[in-house]
């Protein structure tokens, strides 16, 4: 059931998180979330209200914290989709995703079986291989833009993403057991507030920030956001459920192999062309979460 839940997860985040980039190009990464981040609230509210659990301040906590890490790595990893290619920029994020809950998991004692173990760590070879990225550098570049050229990078951005990500994954686990999805809208309320304090950061002192921002119907970057946002929501409580059945470590690498989805998305939308080092990490993808469910 946890590999179920889990890769079920990775799927929802994956389509989430092409439609996130889609809108974020014809946007900019914060409009994008004004959109994405309350339609997410409005439905894990919803899904929590109909399960009608209760909970306490401490579930509570935890899942604010893990809003507040969860939405700082929206705002990053959004920005990385806009600067970079989705096949390079995924990956990345999901690879420090990963590693995170996988060391805090195993320094908590966790033990998985030698089959399962295998296929985890397939799995992280997979990641690692999916984002590979092709070589060249263009050294020419004066010494002040190229540092302003990485630190705005998609790579870089997505790293930063993707261990804010790992930080959420590893708090909503300690939001634990018999609170319903209640953890859940406290991380989407952390969510909320971390976007519009960026959106208010802008209005106050940066206005001017992406003046070359693509223009694009106003429909039709709210219609990719709100969907990127539901699909969001509902990958954050497939993998809260499957998170608080079963092991961190086991659950967040299966979640972290969202970019295959992103990936493809991609390559059949915008033709980004898949190096054959994606592909082998494709196949061993499936290698290793063959092994995690037979084991």
């Amino acid at each position: 059931m946890v590999t179920i839940l889990a890769l079920s997860a990775a799927l929802a985040y994956g389509v989430a998180d092409f439609l996130g980039g889609a809108a974020a190009r014809r946007s900019t990464a914060l409009k994008a979330l004004a959109w994405c981040v309350p339609m997410g609230l409005a439905v894990v509210l919803v899904a929590a209200l109909l399960t009608g659990d209760g909970t306490g301040w401490g579930p509570l906590t935890w899942g604010f914290g893990a809003g507040l890490a969860g939405g700082t790595g929206l705002i990053t990893f959004y920005r990385a989709l806009a600067r970079g290619p989705m096949s390079v920029v995924a990956p990345v994020s999901a690879l420090a995703a990963a590693v995170l809950p996988v060391a805090v998991g195993t320094m908590q004692g966790e033990r998985l079986d030698a089959t399962v173990l295998l296929g985890v760590l397939l799995c992280l070879v997979a990641i690692a291989l999916v984002s590979m990225e092709a070589g060249g550098t263009d050294d020419t570049a004066p010494a002040a833009s190229g540092w302003r050229r990485l630190l705005d990078s998609g790579p870089l951005m997505a790293g930063v993403s993707g261990a804010c990500f790992g930080i959420f994954f590893i708090l909503l686990k300690e939001a634990g057991d018999g609170g319903g999805l209640w953890p859940l809208v406290a991380a989407r309320v952390g969510n909320v507030v971390i976007v519009f304090a960026a959106l208010l950061y802008l209005k106050l002192f940066a206005a001017a920030a992406d003046p070359g921002a693509p223009r694009t119907t106003r429909r039709t970057l709210i219609a990719l956001a709100l969907l990127s946002g539901a699909l969001d929501a509902g990958a954050n409580a497939l993998y809260f459920i499957a998170v608080q059945d079963g092991m961190l470590s086991l659950a967040a690498v299966l979640t972290s192999l969202y970019p295959a989805i992103t990936v493809l998305l991609a390559r059949i939308a915008y033709s980004e062309r898949l190096r054959t080092v994606q592909r082998l990490g494709m196949a061993i993808a499936v290698a290793g979460v063959a092994l995690v469910t037979v084991g």
